[in-house]
C-alpha cells in the first residue's frame, strides 16, 4: 500500500470503514493558466448527508464538482470515495464512469429516443430485466412521474423533464449525488416541489449529496450543511442556523439577505447607531466597528400620530410580501443621526407613510465586524 493510500481521511484512518466519509475533498486546488478557480478547500459528506456548495457566480462551486465527478482533475490536493483515492495529481485520476457517482445538471439531457421509463433504465443493464422496470417505476412513483413513464421527453414540460433526470441519475443507487444547479431553470412554484419531492427521495435512499446553487433559500431548505465560497475559498461552513445566525464575516451576512448596515466606534464599550447604543463586547476602545442589521431583527411599535413626536423616527413607505411585511423607515437617533432602515415584520403590518415609530433591536440578529 502506497503512502498515499495510508494517508488518513480528516482524523479518520483508512481501515476504519464505517466511520469514514463518502467523499472527501483534501486539499484541493484548480487552476486554469494564471487563475485559481479553486484553492485549498477541504470538505467531506456522510452518507444521507446533503451539504451544498454556496456562492456567486466564478466563485468555484461548480469546478468543485466537477473535480469530485471526475470530469476536472484537480491541480493540487486528493478526492477520495469512501477510502478509495480516486484522485491525485502524479498518483491516479479515476473518469466518471469508474467512480459511482450520480450526476444531474440544469439541462436535463434526456436521450430523445428513449421513453421515460427507458430514460430511468439506462444504467441499470447490469440488473434483470424485471429488477429494472421495478427500480425505475419505483423513483418515477416517488417522483411524481410514474404516469408518464411511456412517454417521450419532447412532450413533457421542463420540470417534468427535470424530474426524470434526477430519477436516471439515481436509479443505480450512486454512492454520491452531484447536483449542479439542478432546479434554477424551473419558476418558484415548481422549483419549491420538485427540490421538496428530490430532498424526501434522497433521505429516504441514504444518498451522500453535494448540491451546487447560488440561492441562500435552496441551500438553507436543502442542506444539512452549507459551505459558502467566495474566489475559490470556502469562507465558513456549517449547518445553515450557524452560517445564518453566527456569520464568520461580513460577507456571509450580505449573502443571506439584505441588511441594514451603519459604522462607528466604540466609545465607552458602546456604538452608536440610529436605532440607539449598542454594546461592543470584545472591540477596542476607539476602533471602528460595523454594524449589520437584519430586517427582520428590527421591532417597530406604533406612536401616537399628536405633533408631540415630531423628532421620532418614522415610516416612509409599507409593502405587504405575502406571510410579513417590509417597512421602509427613516430612522433618527441621538446626536443628529438618520439612517434609511428596512424593518421586516410578520404578518400583516402597514403602518401609512409619515407614522411615528418606536425602534428596537432582537440582538441575536445583529452582527459587529472591526473595520
Amino acid at each position: 500500500m502506497s503512502a498515499y493510500q495510508r494517508t488518513s481521511v480528516g482524523s479518520l484512518p483508512l481501515d476504519e470503514k464505517l466511520a469514514r466519509p463518502v467523499l472527501t475533498l483534501d486539499h484541493v486546488h484548480c487552476r486554469f493558466g494564471q487563475h485559481k478557480a479553486v484553492s485549498d478547500v477541504s470538505l467531506h459528506i456522510n452518507a444521507g448527508e446533503v451539504v451544498c456548495l454556496l456562492g456567486p457566480s466564478g466563485c468555484g462551486k461548480t469546478t468543485l464538482l466537477r473535480v469530485a465527478a471526475g470530469l476536472q482533475a484537480p491541480s493540487e490536493g486528493s478526492v477520495f470515495l469512501g477510502g478509495d483515492l480516486v484522485a491525485a495529481p502524479g498518483h491516479v485520476h479515476r473518469p466518471p464512469e469508474q467512480r459511482n457517482v450520480g450526476l444531474a445538471f440544469q439541462e436535463s439531457a434526456l436521450f430523445p429516443h428513449l421513453t421515460i421509463l427507458e430514460n430511468v433504465s439506462f444504467g441499470l443493464q447490469a440488473l434483470p430485466k424485471h429488477e429494472r422496470k421495478s427500480r425505475a417505476m419505483h423513483l418515477l412513483d416517488r417522483l411524481g412521474m410514474a404516469g408518464l413513464a411511456k412517454a417521450y421527453p419532447h412532450t413533457l414540460s421542463g420540470g417534468q423533464q427535470q424530474r426524470v433526470a434526477l430519477a436516471r441519475a439515481l436509479a443505480p443507487a450512486p454512492r454520491v449525488m452531484l447536483l449542479d444547479e439542478p432546479f434554477s431553470s424551473l419558476d418558484a412554484r415548481l422549483r419549491d416541489q420538485i427540490r421538496d419531492d428530490t430532498l424526501h427521495v434522497l433521505k429516504e435512499m441514504g444518498t451522500a449529496t453535494l448540491l451546487v446553487t447560488h440561492d441562500p433559500e435552496e441551500a438553507m431548505f436543502m442542506a444539512d450543511r452549507i459551505a459558502l465560497m467566495r474566489e475559490g475559498q470556502v469562507v465558513q461552513t456549517g449547518a445553515p442556523a450557524e452560517l445564518y445566525c453566527n456569520p464568520a464575516d461580513p460577507f456571509v451576512v450580505n449573502f443571506f439577505g439584505r441588511v441594514n448596515v451603519c459604522t462607528g466606534p466604540v466609545r465607552n464599550g458602546s456604538v452608536l447607531t440610529p436605532v440607539g447604543h449598542l454594546q461592543a463586547h470584545g472591540f477596542p476602545e476607539g476602533s471602528e466597528v460595523t454594524v449589520m442589521i437584519r430586517p427582520e431583527a428590527v421591532r417597530v411599535s406604533a406612536l401616537p400620530d399628536d405633533g408631540q413626536n415630531q423628532e421620532a423616527s418614522h415610516v416612509v413607505m409599507s409593502k405587504l410580501l405575502g406571510s410579513s411585511s417590509l417597512l421602509h423607515i427613516c430612522a433618527h437617533g441621538a446626536e443628529g443621526q438618520e439612517m434609511h432602515l428596512h424593518a421586516r415584520v410578520p404578518g400583516v403590518f402597514l403602518p401609512p407613510e409619515g407614522q411615528p415609530v418606536s425602534l428596537s433591536l432582537d440582538m441575536s440578529k445583529v452582527f459587529m465586524f472591526r473595520q
